[in-house]
């Protein structure tokens, strides 16, 4: 079993993130700007009622995207915390930089910000993605 899943679902949500950053602005800055707007109108001509609803539904759906991404974070990581339990006891097999191959039981799996890493009975502590065979 190979376990690359939070790494993978980390850097995917990093290209995504960095990727709309550049074409949209974030919650906030919408919030921002729509609030300049409203303050800076003219009296004698103010904004047409229906753009201005088209506004707030835009800022209802943009709330409601950092909702949902909010919970998926939380899912991922409830995700994660799940597989890692899993690990625990079964038997790990790497290949370190300078070609040593080291096989050893799981005794505990903690979760970090890129990934998870897995300490093994003899002390070894290793990062859980590409390169690791659990059995």
């Amino acid at each position: 079993m190979i376990v690359n899943g939070v790494d993978a679902a980390k850097s995917a949500t990093n290209t995504t993130s960095t990727t709309s950053s550049t074409n949209m602005i974030d919650y906030n800055g919408f919030l921002q700007l729509l609030i300049a707007q409203m303050r800076n109108q003219d009296p004698t001509n103010p904004t047409d009622s229906t753009e201005y609803m088209s506004q707030l539904a835009q800022l209802s759906s943009v709330e409601q995207a950092v909702q949902t991404n909010a919970k998926l974070d939380t899912l991922l990581s409830t995700s994660a915390m799940s597989q890692a339990e899993g690990l625990i006891g079964r038997t790990a097999s790497f290949t370190d930089e300078s070609g040593t191959s080291t096989t050893g039981k799981i005794k505990e799996v903690y979760i970090i910000q890129g990934g998870a890493v897995a300490t093994l009975e003899s002390g070894v502590k290793v990062s859980l993605g590409p390169g690791i065979t659990i059995s």
